[in-house]
Parts: C-alpha cells; structure tokens; sequence
C-alpha cells in the first residue's frame, strides 16, 4: 500500500481493516498520524522516544475501541482525527503526572506559573466579554442566548421572535457584530 493511500480509504473500510488487523492499514495509519503525534510532543516538552511511547499506547487504545464496536467514525478523518486526540490527551496526562513533575522539577515551576498566567487571562477575558455583553440592547442578549447557550435553531429563533429565519440570521449577525465592535472598537 503506497504512502498516501490510506486518504483513499473510507473509514468503514479503515475500521474494517484494523478489525481484521491488516498490516498494511496499520501500518498506513502509523505513517500518516505518527509524524503528527510526534511533532506535537516535541513541541510541548517530550521527545522522540516518548513520542513513540505514547502513540503505542494511543494506537492500543485505538484498537481496542474499534475491535470492541465503540468507535463509530463521523466524517472522513475520524480515525485519524481519534488516534492523535487519544495520543494528545495521554500526553497531558503524562505531563501533569508526578513522574514528569518530578523529572523536570525546575520546568513543574514554569508549567505552573504558565498555568496560572494561562487562567488569569482566560478570567480576563471571560470578565471582558460578559461586561461587553452586558451593554447590548436586551432583544440581542436573549437571542444570543438562546442561539448560543440554549443552542436553539435559527428557525425556533424565528419562531420565537415573530421573525422569518432569513431575519433571525440577520439580526443574529448584527448582534454578533454589535458585540465584536464593542470588544474592538
């Protein structure tokens, strides 16, 4: 199976694959998600072989989804998209272990203040973007509301305001705008 071929597999016929352990599915799905893993790693503290180490693991989790029937793919790169989230998420949990605290003492102290630093401007900007909120007319705060809070649809917007769904989207937009201008003036 050349390289890039396993682009031209459907998932079905992916998970088929990896069900009835064809090597060369495997090993195609090593070599397009692998380099991804490994990247990502050596990019947040890791190296080469605990790249490897965790993607064994990953592809192991992997496998055992799909042989169990708990893995139902929802578009074209699932599979792919699932083996470097699992591999992403085993990653962040070595790195907030007490191994890894412990092997780089001196970089825990950086990771912690980096956290901290990371949450003071995430409360910032969520205290930012609720006082912006608070000075938009009250018919958009309740359609942005209930859009994005409620997740209610354009056309239950319509409904629920008297509008046409054409309409909703559009006062939805200016609302959405109204907010963007007074974050950015």
């Amino acid at each position: 199976m050349p390289k890039d071929s396993i682009n031209q597999l459907s998932q079905e016929e992916l998970i088929r694959g990896i069900k009835e352990n064809e090597r060369r599915v495997m090993s195609s799905l090593y070599i397009e998600v692998f380099p991804k893993v490994k990247s990502y790693i050596i990019q947040n503290n890791g190296d080469e072989d605990q790249a490897k180490d965790i993607f064994q693991e990953a592809f192991l989790v992997a496998w055992q989804k799909v042989k169990n029937g708990d893995f139902q793919p929802q578009n074209s790169t699932a599979m792919q998209g699932f083996l470097f989230q699992v591999s992403k998420n085993k990653w962040l949990d070595w790195l907030r272990s007490s191994r890894f605290k412990k092997e780089s003492s001196l970089g825990a102290i950086s990771i912690e203040v980096a956290d901290a630093e990371v949450e003071f401007l995430l409360d910032e900007r969520l205290s930012m973007l609720d006082r912006a909120f608070q000075q938009l007319g009250e018919s958009c705060q309740e359609l942005l509301k209930l859009f994005y809070f409620k997740k209610m649809s354009l056309d239950k917007l319509a409904q629920s305001f008297g509008w046409t769904p054409k309409t909703a989207k559009n006062n939805k937009y200016r609302c959405m705008e109204s907010l963007r201008k007074i974050i950015n003036p």
